[in-house]
């Protein structure tokens, strides 16, 4: 078995960087983290690695990608929600900078999950594994 790398590619940001080339996304905040007077009614999907693991063996990342996808109404945010798992799912079989998708797996979602920090927020989560192959 081969030693895990020191630190698991930036999958984060290759999601975001993904989501932000997509004009069907275009208007909606894609980011890691809510911005600066977010109160969950505005269009954005936040980006989070929730886990995943690495397969010494094949030399591939298999992280799972959470979005959050929060809308102005409950149909904004699913028709977000369904764009942005339409581009991630895009990926499968392409080389995105050092890092080739092999494989784009929907584990959850999208599923409607009432926010009780943002009270006025209408979200769905979404979790996608992805195979991430370094070179």
């Amino acid at each position: 078995m081969t030693t895990p790398p020191s630190a698991f590619p930036d999958v984060e940001k290759l999601v975001v960087d993904v989501l932000k080339a997509d004009p069907a996304l275009a208007g909606a905040t894609i980011a890691v983290q809510a911005p600066a007077g977010f109160d969950g009614t505005q269009s954005a999907v936040l980006v989070n690695r929730r886990g995943g693991a690495w397969i010494g063996d094949l030399h591939v990342d298999k992280p799972l990608i959470e979005f959050e996808v929060y809308g102005p109404t409950k149909q904004a945010a699913h028709v977000l929600a369904n764009g942005a798992r339409r581009a991630l799912l895009a990926t499968m079989g392409k080389q995105i900078g050092v890092n080739f998708v092999s494989d784009v797996e929907e584990q959850d979602g999208p599923r409607w999950l009432p926010d009780y920090v943002y009270r006025g927020a209408n979200r769905y989560l979404c979790v996608i594994q992805l195979s991430l192959s370094v070179f």
